[in-house]
């Protein structure tokens, strides 16, 4: 089974809206104040509310809207009924791109750069530098395998990743830069960044026997690994 890339949970997810009546209840939901009952989506939809449950839940189901149980009475005891479901929009956040890109990620190392930077009085560079293998190295441990290969054990949590590695002759290959609306403008540091991030992947997997470098191509990404044995990496 290929590995996950970041966009595939979010493709389930636009993939529920894109039905009209499923989009219609969404909206209906979101746009109001409080958590509605069924009864109440399905009269702001225009939809009866056996297709509002069933959407409804749908919803539930691919973490677009959360559920809470209250009593719509304000009563409480005895003879005060059963708490009715109530939908209300979940905090998920939904940004599909195609290649893939990691925005957030290189925000998140930027950010957590700058904090650091600021309290400690060092190098915004090397700070992000640090955050940025730091980073690496925790997907790294995230995304374990059994595959005796080193390079291609890089390569299938790179996948994940959204690099769209390619293994041939000893060297991986990046063709997707998931920072490349950055890259363009701020080649020096995001190049640098993502070095650091993607060795520190090498690490948390740890292969020790593959050498990560930046190695510029058109059209890819800037970093490169390479095995010191060959042997056992041929493209299948």
């Amino acid at each position: 089974m290929p590995p996950e890339s970041p966009n595939d949970h979010d493709l389930a997810g636009v993939a529920a809206l894109a039905e009209p009546v499923r989009r219609q209840l969404y909206d209906v939901v979101a746009g109001a104040d409080t958590a509605v009952s069924r009864e109440q989506a399905a009269e702001g939809a225009g939809v009866a509310v056996h297709t509002a449950k069933f959407h409804l839940d749908r919803l539930v189901d691919e973490g677009l809207l959360e559920v809470e149980y209250r009593r719509l009475t304000g009563r409480t005891g005895p003879g005060s009924g059963r708490p009715a479901k109530l939908y209300r929009r979940s905090d998920r956040e939904l940004a599909v791109s195609l290649p893939a890109r990691q925005y957030d990620l290189l925000s998140r190392i930027l950010a957590k750069a700058v904090a650091a930077a600021t309290a400690s009085g060092e190098p915004v560079a090397d700070v992000a530098a640090t955050v940025a293998r730091d980073e690496g190295t925790r997907f790294g441990r995230r995304h374990p395998s059994r595959v005796r290969s080193e390079l291609r054990r890089l390569a299938g949590a790179l996948a994940a990743g959204g690099y769209e590695p390619r293994v041939a002759d000893g060297r991986l290959a990046l063709r997707n830069c998931p920072f490349h609306r950055v890259a363009q403008e701020q080649t020096d540091l995001v190049c640098g960044l993502n070095l650091e991030y993607v060795d520190g992947v090498r690490e948390g997997l740890g292969c020790a026997g593959v050498e990560t470098s930046l190695d510029p191509v058109p059209g890819g990404c800037c970093v490169t690994a390479r095995a010191s044995d060959t042997g056992s990496d041929e493209q299948p």
